[in-house]
């Protein structure tokens, strides 16, 4: 009898082992917060909320923040640039520990559910949308114009994509967003000769790249400044050197792996499950008997390429988030659908199949988001926090900057979101470089790199849903990206010795 192979857990299941892992956490961490800080906007007052749900009005003022130890200009408050709630520096305090068994862990999925329900309606309207221009052939078409295009050149599609996204990433912070992409550029580099990792490393690594480097990135380097009580262009010159090291160091290392896939295609680490990816993403894609591009599919592929720079502009400039991403998608779809001449039976259909075919993205992200909510119900975010502060009382400078930058990897992988990190941490962490002698501005650099760092893997951000898109196992970009988080690592570690010294 032949021996079964084992294969690898799917996304669902490593998300749901993090989850019991986490759950597990809130028996053995002492559970404990910090008062949070926030400003009302309409009374001008500011609100602090105790660790134990005590509730205290104070005056918006400087003195305010000053009597409190954060060390923030008040009209940082005021203006909208800190929005959440701000932990108070030596404010923690033990509560009572609310440990999340069984029932709880059965819950949160459902929970994560809920309060994802915004990324998870753009997914779904977006594999509408895909449906319907699948449908028509129009991806087809464009694809075998764009491979004949680039032939001879593949490698001009790895470096285009790789720099405009972690342009996006840098500047505005654009990581969600890029869901949107995959459904459109696998087949692409499928179909000039690259496997699916080739086209997830271009796109997510360069999201990942960006927002690690991020120079004017409001949900990362503006907010962490602000909540650290500096201005974000501190530290702005080493962290746009890195950058640019960064990306390039990014785009050669996806060079090379793609070099190596197009010259043997059993090179590729997604080489056994190599037809089934084409099946999927290729399946009426024929280079011997292309499909026409005609006028009507150029018009429907210029407006499906003109929806992701009006979103794009308004992330960046309109203060659009998903409802608004959604909305837009909902509309260019209806309209594809009319000029497409399908009717309206057959273009229902193409939608609900496209919609259909990402629900198992959708669902993850709510995973996702679960593990999240175990430690916020369990009360050991902070805790966490708190520890690590103590980690680096007494040390020296040198050695300092590291252990900070190792602590953000840690507590990046438990709070994935930047501003909520930012916001959480900036406050606590920032005043301890002024006991070693460094600029707070480092402590910014610190956390967006540890963070920055960890999303490359971390299950509680981007990555398994991106996975999931594609039908990548995590094993396979496990394999695929740690060389290269090795060398990124490296030169954050780097960039934060040189700039201790500056």
């Amino acid at each position: 009898m032949a021996k079964k192979k084992l294969k690898f857990p799917t996304a669902f299941t490593v998300l749901y082992i993090v989850l019991i892992f986490v759950a597990i956490l809130t028996y053995l961490v002492p559970a404990g917060q910090y008062s949070k800080l926030q400003y009302n906007t309409e009374s001008e007052l500011f609100i602090v909320t105790t660790a134990r749900g005590e509730v205290e009005e104070l005056p918006g003022t400087q003195d305010t923040l000053d009597a409190l130890n954060i060390k923030v200009n008040v009209e940082k408050f005021r203006d909208g640039s800190i929005y959440r709630p701000v932990a108070i520096p030596n404010s923690y305090e033990r509560v009572e520990r609310n440990p999340q068994g069984f029932l709880s862990v059965l819950r949160a999925p459902i929970s994560g559910v809920y309060e994802s329900v915004d990324i998870i309606m753009f997914i779904l309207i977006l594999g509408g949308v895909i449906g319907v221009i699948n449908t028509t052939g129009s991806f087809d078409a464009g694809i075998g114009a764009l491979s004949r295009l680039t032939r001879g050149k593949e490698y001009i599609l790895i470096i285009v994509v790789t720099l405009l996204i972690g342009v996006g990433g840098t500047t505005f912070g654009l990581a969600e967003e890029t869901i949107a992409l995959y459904p459109i550029l696998i087949p692409v580099f499928l179909a000039t000769g690259y496997d699916p990792i080739v086209c997830i490393a271009s796109v997510y690594m360069g999201s990942s790249i960006g927002t690690m480097f991020s120079t004017v990135n409001p949900f990362s380097s503006v907010i962490a400044s602000n909540a650290a009580g500096v201005t974000f262009t501190e530290g702005l010159w080493m962290r746009l050197i890195g950058l640019i090291i960064a990306i390039t160091i990014t785009i050669i290392y996806i060079l090379r792996y793609g070099k190596k896939v197009k010259e043997d295609p059993e090179k590729s680490l997604t080489y056994s499950e190599r037809e089934e990816i084409h099946e999927r993403f290729l399946k009426d894609y024929d280079k011997s008997s292309e499909v026409t591009f005609t006028v009507r599919r150029k018009l429907m592929l210029s407006i499906f390429a003109l929806t992701f720079i009006v979103m794009t502009l308004g992330v960046a400039f309109w203060g659009w988030w998903f409802t608004e991403m959604t909305a837009l998608f909902l509309l260019v779809g209806i309209i594809l659908g009319f000029i497409s001449g399908m009717g309206e039976e057959r273009f229902v259909d193409s939608f609900i199949g496209g919609a259909a075919d990402l629900v198992s993205v959708a669902l993850i992200v709510g995973v996702a988001r679960a593990i999240n909510l175990i430690m916020d119900q369990g009360m050991i975010s902070d805790t966490i926090l708190y520890y690590s502060s103590n980690v680096v009382e007494g040390m020296n400078s040198g050695l300092f900057i590291i252990v900070i930058l190792l602590l953000y990897i840690g507590l990046g992988f438990f709070i994935p979101s930047s501003s909520g990190l930012a916001v959480l941490s900036m406050p606590i962490m920032a005043p301890l470089a002024d006991s070693v002698g460094l600029s707070r501005d480092i402590i910014v650099s610190a956390y967006q790199y540890g963070q920055g760092l960890i999303a490359f893997i971390t299950p509680t951000g981007l990555i398994l849903a991106t996975l999931a898109m594609v039908h990548v196992g995590y094993n396979k970009w496990f394999k695929f990206i740690l060389p290269l988080m090795g060398m990124i690592a490296a030169l954050a570690a780097v960039l934060l010795i040189i700039q201790s010294f500056l």
